[in-house]
């Protein structure tokens, strides 16, 4: 995809912190000229203007601050799209579903920014970061069944790729990443470690409805109080955070400490 611009730097809107994430781990943070307002958990965007998101947002706002290219990523509301597509400005959407979709992701925004070559060396420092953790991981004997968790009500678990982080971390993840289950569900699959990410909660998440949860009392992770929070956006946010994010599952994973709530 590649964009025509009059003017001597790209003018970039995002509207996701896995896309501001990218483009500021790919030296770009200069191009923004706006962020939605959950941007400031995953990276420095200083003063830049917050606005809403793929969700809710208001498009006056956005053509103010004179954009090329707005760049969201799904889930979105259809409304919020149809006035985003309707804007005299290029619109783009990001769909990760794997580390190799999110690669893809990196090399787009890198073409997008004009840091190609960037975009190929973040690849690279990742995938290095993600197979040293891996060796480590091999190194244990254990490998623990895990059941990562998005939301709380309705029950859903954490997205498609972090199966492959909870893989690269050592364990075997439970139950369909990215789908709704039921407290069955998770008592059937008998998780060695629970992991709560509820997204846009950051840490703020106790474990106490987790551990006197009746439906799991006699679920090995609730039995031996190996129920850890983590910040959301080291799972739920599809970029340079995933790295952290496959670190802190590592610890949680192999850890003995058992929380308290």
């Amino acid at each position: 995809m590649a964009f025509t611009s009059t003017r001597k730097r790209m003018r970039i809107v995002s509207l996701a912190p896995s896309v501001t994430s990218i483009l500021v781990a790919l030296g770009a943070r200069k191009l923004l000229v706006g962020v939605s307002k959950w941007c400031a958990e995953v990276a420095n965007v200083g003063r830049l203007p917050r606005l809403g998101d793929c969700w809710s947002l208001d498009v006056h706002a956005i053509m103010k601050l004179r954009p090329e290219v707005v760049i969201g990523s799904v889930p979105f509301k259809t409304e919020t799209v149809e006035k985003l597509l309707a804007l005299p400005v290029a619109f783009v959407a990001t769909n990760p579903r794997s580390l190799a979709d999110i690669e893809s992701d990196i090399r787009l925004l890198g073409r997008i920014a004009g840091r190609s070559a960037a975009a190929e060396k973040l690849i690279q420092r990742m995938r290095r970061e993600f197979a040293a953790i891996s060796a480590q991981a091999r190194r244990r004997k254990s490998h623990p069944k895990i059941y990562c968790e998005a939301w709380p009500n309705p029950r859903i678990t954490s997205p498609p790729w972090v199966r492959e982080l909870a893989e690269i971390a050592g364990a075997r993840m439970v139950l369909d990443p990215g789908s709704r289950v039921t407290d069955e569900d998770v008592a059937q699959a008998m998780p060695d470690v629970i992991v709560i990410a509820w997204t846009a909660t950051g840490d703020r998440p106790s474990i106490r409805r987790t551990l006197e949860n009746p439906a799991w009392k006699d679920v090995p992770a609730v039995r031996n109080r190996r129920v850890i929070v983590l910040r959301d956006e080291l799972l739920n946010t599809p970029g340079p955070p995933l790295v952290q994010g496959a670190r802190a599952l590592f610890r949680a994973i192999h850890s003995q400490r058992r929380e308290q709530p």
